[in-house]
This record gives structure tokens, sequence and C-alpha cells, in this order.
């Protein structure tokens, strides 16, 4: 039996659409799967008929990124965390309709980002892109416009070497916050559908995580048990950038505040990842899964 609750296909920023990414899943082995894209549902209804037809359980999911502040960490100031939802009614019209409008600032905010790369390229003589860049970086977009279309888009003309060079070269100093989402609306929309909201990758050193605040765990969990218990259903102990110190920490803590556990590759298919991280079966069991040896 293998489980991966954290799964991203074309419908945001995975490379791999939704039939490639449940074949796949299969080929691996795996029994149960989630697909968490970007402030994206659109694929849900399909990942849970193409998954159950391969015989894989299947929960539906979504990564949503709300915007945080402390009051005793960087100074007050807001940073993004991203946040898992599962096992919610994909058709609860009220999250149909906030996730429509993430997606609309999602574009408008593409093309700020685009201004400022234009900038970037013009104090290094670089030619600027142009409607006919966008329109095909738009040809990549099955799902939700975002930044690393436009990274695949720059290391396709050669301006950046990968994925990662185009995030530190000119993504992330052009970079434009997304559309402000609270934890607390973020929970109210989740529970609202009937769903279970978790926080993604705490301890993520290089990503979107309580890093960003203070990277000691106890701090972290504290952040946790002081400011977010309330609105969140679980924590997401396993994932490719917590290592085994930060796993077992959170173990303990999520089982000390009775909150589920979830664990996942975080899988945009560059590279192939899904099914390698080891999720004991009793991750299945909070979700009413069972899975058979």
């Amino acid at each position: 039996m293998s489980i991966d609750l954290h799964i991203h296909s074309s419908c945001s920023d995975g490379k791999m659409d939704i039939e490639q990414v449940i074949n796949e899943a299969s080929k691996r082995g795996l029994t149960l799967i989630s697909v968490t894209d970007h402030d994206s549902i659109d694929c849900q209804e399909k990942a849970r008929h193409l998954a159950e037809k391969k015989g894989m359980h299947y929960i539906s999911g979504l990564e949503l990124n709300v915007t945080f502040c402390h009051p005793d960490y960087n100074q007050s100031e807001p940073v993004p965390l991203d946040f898992l939802a599962y096992q919610y009614d994909t058709k609860y019209q009220p999250l149909i309709e906030k996730i429509f409008l993430l997606r609309e600032f999602r574009k408008q905010r593409a093309n700020i980002i685009l201004e400022k790369i234009n900038a970037e390229f013009r104090r290094e003589n670089l030619p600027e892109f142009t409607v006919r860049d966008i329109n095909e970086i738009e040809k990549t977009v099955s799902g939700v416009f975002g930044r690393p279309h436009l990274a695949d888009y720059m290391v396709k003309k050669g301006i950046a070497y990968d994925r990662q060079n185009a995030f530190e070269r000119y993504l992330i100093k052009c970079n434009v916050p997304k559309m402000p989402l609270s934890l607390e609306e973020a929970s109210e929309l989740i529970k609202g559908a009937g769903g279970k909201l978790v926080l993604a990758h705490p301890n993520n050193p290089r990503g979107t995580s309580l890093v960003k605040l203070t990277p000691e765990l106890i701090k972290q969990q504290k952040i946790i048990k002081e400011s977010m218990i309330k609105h969140i259903d679980g924590l997401e102990c396993w994932h490719p950038s917590h290592d085994k110190k930060t796993i077992k920490s959170y173990i303990s803590f999520a089982s000390s505040l009775n909150l589920l556990v979830t664990g996942g590759s975080d899988c945009h298919q560059e590279p192939v990842v899904m099914g390698n991280i080891k999720i004991p079966a009793y991750v299945a069991h909070q979700f009413d899964v069972i899975l058979s040896s």
C-alpha cells in the first residue's frame, strides 16, 4: 500500500495532465491519493473517477495560499503560508465563487509580474516579452496561470537553464503578492464545504512555510497552538523538505493536540516523485479509508 496526499497536475502548475497523473500513480502502486492543485478544483471529479477506475481510493484535494501574520515575528508583516484542503464538497458554491476570484486575480498578477520582468530585461539589454510571448505562455496553461509557467517559458527561450534558475534570477524579485486570503476565511470555506484544513509543509526551509517566521520547531509549534489551532484540522508531517527530526517532532505535536497528520510528495512532475515518501496506513484511517494490505 502507498499513500500520497499532495500531488499537482496541469490544472495548476504540474507538468502532467490529470489522466497522466492518475496513470502514473497507478503504475507506482499508490492506493490512496489526492490531487491538490493550487486554487483549482476543476480536475477533482475527473481525478476521482479515473482513480476509482484504477482501483485507487481518492479524496478531494486543494491547496490554498493564505496570508498570515503574527505580532511577535517578522515585524508583524504578513507572510504567505500554504494550506491543504481535503474531503470537501466540490460543488459547494461559496468555495467555487472564491476560487474563481482567486484565479481571476492570478491573471492580473501575472500581467504585473511580466511588466516587472520586462523592466529587468531592459536593464540587462535583453529582448522584452511581447504579446506574442504572452500568447505562447498562455498556450501552455491548461489550469491556473502561475509563476512556474513563466519559468518554463524562460527555460524554453534559453533565458534560464531550469525553473529554479528562473525564480532565482527573475521571479522572486519580480513577484507580486497573491490575492489576500485569511486563515479564518479559508477555514470557514473548507469547513463550510464539509472538509478538513491542513497546514502544508510547516518546516519547509525553501518554500512557503513557518520558516519565514522562525526556523525553530518549538516556536513554529507555539505559533500553531496559539494562533491557528481553532482554524485547522491537521498538519502535513511527511514532505520532501522535512527531515526525520521535523517529521518526528510534528507527529508528536499533532498527537498532543489531537490533530490529523498527513503527507505527500508535493509532486509537480519535475521529477516524478509520486509515492516516494513512506506514509503509514493510519493516515488513511483518519479519512475513513481502509486500505487492503
